[in-house]
């Protein structure tokens, strides 16, 4: 490799031609990226101070071996944004020369000088003509732009926008043209020319990812496969997979989704949940672990990418699954996108029907909009789905798709009739964060024509004006205030009008048939069509009887809406651990354990046990033949009673546990009763309170704490 300091517009001149290889991203650079460019180069040029101002490097690498007579294409490896951005500013600068009759800048500076100095080999035809060489979509638009000729039919935004940005940009500024072309003549790039016999492109591609427009992950991991690649096969993997993957994802979408798909296809195919912002690290172990060829791996990502489209970008053609899949995305439900990655791929494969199929769709969604009505925190919910296509029989696809979520643990649960119908009785429906969603799912249940929600407003049938009417007032009761801040926001109150402003604050009896249209049409609620009106035009009066009267009605339909899966005992019990192990193993109580029987002992046994099932909720305790365990998902402590104290065992790293008193031991290299490696002793009240702080470390730990996005 040879790094040199070099003027931009001498390299460019000097060079034959730059041709960015078909695995590089497209050029992507943003007006704030140009305008940053546009105000370091006016600075430079306004200051005669500044000698020069750097822009960054340009790495590339030969095809192959030059002569003095034939100069081959110079293949760029890091460096595209900047060298596309400082071909558009130049050819916007040449187009303003050749507009305004502008004659000779500074002896270097004219139409045709820098058309043919630092756009295009004057001498040479076809591509050669040109001195940069883009990939695909861009390269189509460039020399379209560069030739004066018609733009393609799919032109690259980013190429268009930038250029005319930059026209504008000469124009505003074209009193102070000098100070333009000095600024262009003083920016500075490093030339890093690079020997194909002797460097690692793609090392030195990851190195030097620090400068410009961060790369994605999906960039990173595409160069990683097709860089090393010879170039016949570089390309038809390209265009054979890759570039399908790009235009099916769309121009501005690739940036936006492509980085989400790869780490739901990684999570997919390891059942491990990779970082954010380490997707490439986890993507590059993933494929140096395969026995396949290139091929195969590009072939495989083509197809789940497909997959992912038709789940998150709406290009399912399945009408069921295409209505199922939009549901889900109004919840934004990311977070299942690798369960439901493996359902589609078995979908294709023919291992479960497409019917199926939006069974399983919409029992995600009923699983996910059930546990957010119930207020149940979403942090378990990654890796609820990361792993859950591992524990089905796919000779049972639905049962045992059901199964799983019916045996999930109390902390992950699918949330029973009961609970979600008490829960949505209650809950702040009109300020929660997916209102339209759930309106139109309620409204459109069992309708074979749907009703388009987006073409009506929310109705409070009890006006939400804190100055309430004295009829309103005399409807509600006494207690018409604790009435009104009750039940304002919840199931019973709202429903959907296209008469909003008609209805403003008029009293019930006026909103439910005296109200007219301005052409004395019927417009009250007893005229209305909608499925959630039903039943308003019979209400004698709307009180807080009456809104919990329809709130209960509602709830049941929405059970209906959001629904349960359903297994008989018989057949739950083939698939939860839980009752195997309490079918096949004989049972523990606490008399089992003598330890505990009476006394001291027992009393802070009794104390301990009520500190830790506070905890949540979802806290199970399990009694065995030597401890009584303590689990979540799987056991965070387990107690060993002894004659004078309880030794507790944390199921957590000791290096992870924050233990100021140092009251804990390690011992992970230690053979006793109990999970974990660490080792802590109870042998009074009066130590319960800081032991139960070490007892939550290894609980929150379980619990995965914040949801990794």
């Amino acid at each position: 490799m040879k790094a040199t300091e070099a003027n931009l517009l001498k390299f460019l001149r000097k060079s034959p031609q730059f041709v960015i290889p078909i695995y590089q991203r497209n050029y992507s650079w943003t007006a704030a990226q140009c305008r940053q460019l546009w105000s370091d180069l006016m600075r430079a040029g306004r200051d005669e101070k500044v000698n020069a101002h750097f822009i960054g490097s340009i790495v590339y690498v030969e095809r192959g071996l030059s002569s003095v007579t034939s100069q081959e294409a110079l293949l760029v490896i890091d460096g595209q944004q900047r060298l596309t951005t400082s071909t558009l500013l130049i050819a916007a600068l040449a187009k303003h020369f050749e507009t305004q009759g502008l004659s000779e800048l500074l002896d270097t500076f004219s139409h045709k000088k820098l058309r043919n100095y630092y756009l295009l080999n004057p001498d040479e035809e076809g591509e050669r003509h040109f001195k940069l060489i883009l990939s695909e979509t861009d390269k189509d638009t460039l020399l379209s732009l560069l030739q004066g000729a018609p733009m393609p039919a799919e032109t690259s935004t980013r190429i268009t926008e930038n250029y005319a940005l930059f026209q504008e940009l000469i124009a505003t500024h074209q009193g102070e043209l000098e100070a333009i072309c000095q600024g262009l003549a003083k920016l500075v790039i490093v030339d890093v020319s690079l020997d194909r016999s002797q460097d690692n492109p793609q090392l030195i591609f990851e190195s030097m990812n620090s400068t410009g427009l961060e790369l994605s992950q999906a960039d990173l991991i595409r160069n990683y496969i097709l860089m090393g690649l010879e170039p016949k096969l570089q390309t038809e993997l390209y265009k054979t997979y890759w570039r399908p993957m790009e235009k099916a994802f769309g121009q501005a979408a690739y940036v936006v989704h492509f980085d989400a798909f790869m780490r739901h296809y990684l999570t997919t195919k390891t059942g491990e949940i990779p970082n954010v912002r380490e997707v490439y690290v986890a993507f590059k172990a993933f494929a140096r672990s395969l026995t396949g060829d290139t091929r195969d791996l590009v072939a495989d990502i083509h197809a789940y990418a497909t997959y992912y489209c038709a789940m998150a970008l709406g290009s399912e053609t399945n009408a069921g699954l295409k209505q199922a899949f939009h549901d889900l995305r109004e919840l934004k439900v990311d977070v299942a996108y690798p369960f439901l990655l493996d359902v589609y791929h078995d979908y294709k494969q023919g291992r479960v029907a497409g019917d199926e199929v939006v069974q399983i769709v919409r029992l995600v969604e009923s699983y996910v909009f059930r546990r957010a009505i119930c207020a149940i925190p979403t942090n378990s919910l990654n890796k609820t789905f990361a792993g859950l296509s591992r524990t089905l029989k796919k000779d049972r696809y639905i049962e045992s798709v059901q199964a799983a979520f019916l045996i999930l643990p109390s902390y992950r649960r699918f949330p029973s009739n009961e609970e979600f119908q008490r829960e949505i009785k209650i809950r702040d429906l009109y300020n929660f964060r997916s209102r339209s969603y759930w309106l139109r799912r309620l409204e459109n249940f069992g309708r074979k024509e749907r009703v388009l929600v987006e073409d009506y407003t929310v109705e409070h049938i009890l006006p939400q004006n804190e100055k309430l009417s004295e009829e309103w007032k005399a409807e509600l009761g006494p207690e018409w205030k604790r009435v009104q801040q009750t039940w304002l926001h919840t199931l019973g109150n709202l429903t959907l009008t296209g008469y909003n402003s008609e209805y403003s604050d008029s009293s019930f009896k006026y909103k439910q048939e005296q109200i007219e249209s301005k052409d004395g049409n019927k417009i009250g609620f007893k005229y209305s069509p909608l499925n959630l009106n039903f039943g308003l035009g019979e209400a004698n009066r709307w009180d807080e009887a009456a809104i919990q009267a329809r709130a209960e009605r509602l709830a049941l339909k929405a059970s209906q809406t959001w629904v349960m899966p359903a297994l008989d005992d018989e057949v739950l019990r083939q698939y939860d651990p839980i009752w195997r192990d309490l079918d096949a193993d004989t049972q523990y109580s606490i008399d089992d354990h003598p330890h505990l029987a009476a006394g001291a002992m027992r009393a802070l046994y009794e104390e301990f046990r009520q500190a830790v099932l506070a905890l949540d909720p979802c806290i199970r305790e399990e009694f065995l033949k030597l401890y009584v365990a303590y689990k979540a998902e799987t056991n965070f402590v387990d107690v060993v009673p002894q004659v004078r104290r309880l030794r507790l065992s944390l199921n957590m790293p000791f290096h992870e546990l924050d233990d100021p008193k140092g009251l804990c031991k390690d011992v992970s290299n230690v053979g006793r009763w109990g999970n974990g490696d660490v080792e802590v002793g109870l042998s009074n009240l009066d130590e319960l309170p800081y032991v139960m702080g070490l007892i939550r470390q290894s609980f929150d730990r379980q619990m995965g704490g914040p949801q990794d996005d």
